[in-house]
């Protein structure tokens, strides 16, 4: 079977909530992020997908990804990995959208980027590194992250720009599935939050 790459967003913090854009700042979990956490978790361990045994568990070196798939009880098999860090957004770090658009009408991330952050080929450049790595195993990789950096990778999975990521929303602590069809790749789920309403 072709390796998948399993995406978990990491859980509701008080950035996250109020719309701010959060990169490198380490923002804590709020207790609705744990909660939502610990119900990835059991549904992670529960059928079809039974605590994926064979799969590789990657997160993000920040704590609220890491401590999202420590409270999913996977912590013990994962590995951080600063490919997936979220976009650094530089002088946007800590701003939402709106009061961005005060200072710059018309702005949009995936076509504008960020002043003194990444750049839209870095990020590629990231995303392409996660792409390529889950295809060259024999196996599934789970990767616990954060919302801009994983629609990335949904977008370059797909082999699209960059800027397609724009369609693809995720919720904190959903659940994401990048697969095949038709020997292509292609989306099996995206930003599934069923476990949420247990």
């Amino acid at each position: 079977m072709a390796p998948r790459i399993l995406l978990a967003r990491h859980g509701q913090t008080e950035w996250s909530l109020s719309g701010k854009h959060t990169g490198r700042t380490d923002i804590p979990l709020l207790e609705e992020g744990r909660r939502g956490a610990k119900l990835l978790g059991e549904r992670l361990h529960r059928s079809p997908f039974d605590s994926l045994p064979a799969a590789e568990v990657r997160t993000s070196p920040l704590s609220r990804a890491s401590e999202t798939c420590e409270l999913a009880g996977l912590g013990e098999r994962a590995t951080t990995w600063d490919a997936l860090l979220e976009w650094d957004y530089g002088a946007y770090e800590g701003m939402t959208p709106a009061e961005i658009q005060d200072i710059r009408p018309g702005w949009f991330i995936w076509r504008d980027g960020v002043p003194e952050g990444e750049s839209l080929e870095q990020v590629t450049a990231r995303a392409d590194e996660v792409v390529s790595y889950a295809r060259s195993e024999d196996r599934d990789l789970l990767i616990f992250a954060h919302g801009h950096i994983l629609r990335s990778i949904g977008a370059r999975w797909l082999g699209l720009p960059l800027d397609f990521a724009a369609r693809i929303r995720l919720n904190p602590t959903s659940l994401s599935v990048l697969g095949w069809a038709y020997g292509e790749p292609a989306i099996e789920a995206w930003n599934d939050c069923g476990h949420l309403s247990a």
